[in-house]
């Protein structure tokens, strides 16, 4: 480490900011709050918010959580924030710099979801984005974040990152390479985080990034822009993964400076316009952040393709307007216009359309949003119905009390006081939807996904 600290740092600050505790950080989830609304919710709460300089989101958080964890808050549990580092906000801020409009993007490596709900939300839910992570127990883990946060137009898939250059070539117009690490830059939070640090693995590891951001630079459309990302400080798993990709792509590699990104950049830039930030810096997490531009066409790696038949199947347009009026009498909910309807067996999805282009080229385990069941008398409409398409204004919705909302959350019925309805129902806390009942009787049947039920200490 000492080798590689810039000329203006000294050893001695850096162990001193690697043994201070990270400050708390979060990121406002703006496709269910905005930020102003947050901010007053945050002052009757009596947080203390100071504003994190690269993400227009994001902000450091001062909260007695000696009561309650801010991570079993009603405005947690409702999708409203997302507990997030403050430097690893960064990549997406770097991603969507200068204002940029994407169609369709990848996160190579999204487990746990805090860098594919932001990209989300600086979607605004539109085109389509890809999410993959290699390990399958974390897909769980990154589809009940993206439930929660209120995603439709995400598709998750479960494989090696390595096979997005072959499989889905010049597909994206932007790709996030969040890369695996040996994440040093995670000390401050994770004590154990060096104990099993060796050169030897670091180098190890630099191998497989080399091949993720060839296979990531493949995925990208000519004109497209890719960051790439660690938490990790050693110049092997950072510049000179990226210089690999100018070495074998050559005058189709553009490295684009980060300069202008937040105010006080400068102080963590590289000669090749790269962020390495070294945790006393800024008082965050080590990390690192380079932003690249595919300037042409290269030709792709040659794959044999076995997919199988597509289990899906498209709705008739007669069938999916049929499917939109009965949605709207029940729950006085209308679709988005730049989705589809498919179906399975007796399932309903809604698709986004920029993701139909890759149905046919690539297996994903997860599409858009499951939003019924059909049966005998109509349609079961599912929880994602009113966590991703309700606003909170519909007619059918049902505010529930603090101690109601409470038991909801727990996966509980409620009877609500002096409120009677029949069929299903929009049930909100205060004016945050939190889920999808129906009425049986005097209660309201809990249709809670059981990964997003919690079981004690809650607001």
């Amino acid at each position: 480490m000492r080798s590689i600290l810039p000329q203006q740092l000294n050893m001695e600050d850096f162990i001193a900011a690697c043994q201070r505790p990270l400050r708390k950080s979060l990121r406002v989830n703006t496709l269910k709050i905005s930020v102003a609304d947050f901010i007053e919710r945050a002052k009757d709460k009596g947080w203390q918010l100071e504003p994190v300089p690269w993400c227009k989101t994001g902000f450091w958080i001062e909260a007695d959580e000696s009561v309650v964890p801010l991570g079993n808050t009603a405005e947690h549990m409702s999708g409203l924030f997302y507990i997030q580092e403050a430097s690893s906000m960064m990549p997406v801020s770097a991603l969507f710099a200068q204002n940029s409009q994407f169609t369709s993007v990848l996160d190579m490596a999204a487990a746990p979801g805090s860098k594919t709900t932001q990209i989300a939300a600086e979607m605004n839910n539109h085109g389509v984005l890809v999410a993959n992570e290699f390990s399958a127990s974390r897909v769980k883990v990154l589809h009940a974040n993206v439930e929660r946060c209120g995603v439709r137009n995400a598709a998750l898939s479960n494989y090696d990152g390595r096979v997005f250059g072959g499989w889905l070539p010049e597909q994206f117009d932007a790709v996030l390479i969040d890369a695996p690490c040996s994440g040093e830059g995670t000390v401050r939070k994770d004590a154990d985080a060096m104990k099993n640090w060796s050169k030897a693995s670091v180098l190890s590891i630099s191998d497989t990034q080399k091949d993720l951001i060839e296979s990531a630079f493949h995925a990208l459309k000519p004109g497209g822009v890719m960051v790439y990302s660690t938490c990790t400080l050693s110049i092997e798993e950072n510049q000179q993964v990226c210089h690999h990709l100018k070495q074998v792509f050559a005058d189709q590699v553009e490295f684009e400076s980060l300069t202008d990104l937040f105010p006080h950049a400068d102080k963590a830039l590289t000669a090749e316009g790269f962020l390495h930030i070294f945790p006393q810096v800024y008082d965050c997490e080590g990390f690192f952040v380079a932003r690249i531009r595919k300037l042409g066409s290269v030709d792709a790696p040659k794959v044999k393709k076995r997919l199988g038949k597509f289990p899906f199947e498209k709705a008739s347009a007669k069938l999916q307007a049929d499917i939109q009026s009965q949605l709207k009498a029940a729950l006085d909910i209308d679709f988005p216009q730049d989705t589809s309807v498919w179906l399975r067996d007796k399932d309903v999805w809604l698709f986004p359309n920029a993701l139909e282009p890759m149905l046919g080229e690539f297996r994903f385990s997860r599409m858009g949003i499951k939003i019924a069941e059909t049966h005998k008398k109509g349609y079961r409409w599912q929880h994602q119905v009113a966590t991703t398409l309700a606003t909170g204004n519909e007619a059918t919705a049902v505010v529930l009390s603090v101690d109601d909302a409470r038991e909801w959350f727990m996966g509980r019925d409620v009877r609500p006081e002096n409120v009677t309805g029949s069929g299903e129902v929009i049930v909100k806390l205060a004016n945050d939807v939190i889920g999808l009942g129906k009425w049986v009787g005097n209660r309201i049947k809990n249709g809670l996904p059981r990964e997003l039920v919690r079981d004690k200490n809650l607001f």
